[in-house]
């Protein structure tokens, strides 16, 4: 049994609590969120995407951003996201939130173990169900410059943690060209929206479609 998973995150991992986040400060909350879908259903979530562009009239040449979506599209998404989700079991919806406030001050210094960590406990049981599995993230998402890479941390995991025979394939794609992983960006908005700023309009709307972990959150 094959899975692919989209991974992407909201938020950022600064550490300025000092100042409102988006006016100097950092986040409080990171999000990594990820859609998983089998071989077979790949298309749909991209399909949606393409509904969504047609309908709103956006340039599909243009990345749409959720931080760049007005509260129609963004609650457009959020319904057709959670029937989706709702109609087919072969398509799954995991996210982990970390409110950074609480983190260690010598965790702090290396935000990219933290990333890498939390990715790990979003997804590796996910992982280990599946033979195996093709990891698509945003290049311009990945945090590890330490150590082994996120692909060979999963790996190991899998291996020698679990026990698991998961073949890993971790393929980088640039959202701009991946409606798949435009789709996770969205999904992760949702989730921020909800923590970071307490807007749950589109949270509520997928909340019982998302399998959501949380970290340092009290």
């Amino acid at each position: 049994m094959a899975a692919h998973i989209y991974l992407d995150e909201s938020g950022d991992t600064g550490w300025q609590f000092d100042r409102p986040y988006t006016k100097g400060g950092s986040s409080r909350f990171l999000v990594i969120a990820a859609c998983l879908v089998t071989p077979e259903k790949d298309h749909k979530p991209e399909r949606l995407l393409r509904h969504i562009y047609r309908h709103r009239n956006w340039n599909p040449g243009n990345e749409k951003k959720w931080v760049r979506m007005s509260p129609e599209a963004r609650s457009a998404f959020a319904k057709a996201a959670a029937k989706l989700a709702g109609n087919d079991a072969d398509i799954g919806f995991h996210a982990i939130v970390a409110d950074k406030r609480n983190v260690q001050a010598h965790i702090r210094e290396d935000a990219n173990k933290l990333y890498n960590y939390m990715v790990k406990l979003l997804l590796l049981e996910v992982m280990a169900r599946h033979d195996r599995v093709t990891l698509v993230p945003d290049p311009r998402s990945i945090k590890v410059q330490s150590g082994n890479s996120l692909h060979d941390y999963l790996q190991t995991e899998l291996w020698l943690g679990l026990g698991a025979a998961t073949r890993l394939e971790t393929t980088p794609r640039d959202s701009r060209h991946c409606l798949n992983l435009q789709f996770a960006d969205m999904l992760a908005g949702v989730i921020q929206s909800h923590f970071e700023f307490g807007d749950s309009r589109h949270w509520d709307h997928l909340r019982e479609h998302v399998r959501i972990k949380r970290l340092f959150c009290g």
